[in-house]
């Protein structure tokens, strides 16, 4: 393929990597030839990354595969998932879930990303409800004024939470932001 064929959300290799396209600009400036502004995102590492293209430039398209698997548990740093279809369970590396891992659930379905056969990511889905299991206790007055604490969730992630939370309250978190969301009744 080539820079004429990019769109958002494609995904290609570059330099032994797989990078999605984020955004791209096609660019014809009054002097000189044409190129093409783009921003990539790495899979396997989540970095962003700004790069242009001469106008014609080839390069290979990763063939993606999403399937649909659950998150059984972890154990020394490899993630025991199972097929949704074939009931197969497979071990996958604790990198390959990047900063996502701090949300995995047991039990928990996810979208997995293939290329050629190999688990290069997850995809979770944009919310999830977990309980506090540590944070300081709420303060008689704090309960309506701004403000907020470190609480810890079920899954070790730490995100900030209102100060009239408590321990065993559960809680919906944006997973692509940290952010705390709402109390779950």
């Amino acid at each position: 393929m080539d820079t004429s064929d990019f769109r958002n959300g494609l995904s290609i290799i570059l330099d032994g990597d797989i990078f999605t396209i984020i955004d791209f600009q096609h660019v014809k400036p009054g002097k000189g030839g044409a190129f093409v502004r783009s921003k990539l995102k790495n899979l396997r590492t989540g970095a962003v990354i700004d790069k242009t293209w001469r106008a014609g430039e080839k390069m290979d398209q990763a063939i993606l595969e999403h399937k649909n698997m659950q998150y059984l548990y972890n154990q020394d740093g490899e993630y025991f998932l199972m097929d949704m279809e074939t009931y197969d369970q497979i071990s996958v590396d604790k990198s390959a879930f990047g900063s996502t891992v701090k949300y995995l659930k047991e039990n928990q379905e996810i979208q997995v990303l293939m290329h050629d056969g190999k688990i290069i990511g997850a995809e979770l889905p944009f919310t999830v409800e977990l309980e506090i299991t540590d944070t300081d206790p709420g303060e008689r007055g704090n309960t309506a004024s701004g403000g907020s604490k470190p609480a810890t969730l079920e899954t070790g992630a730490v995100v900030q939470v209102p100060f009239f939370l408590n321990v065993g309250d559960k809680i919906k978190v944006d997973t692509r932001t940290d952010a705390y969301l709402e109390r779950v009744k």
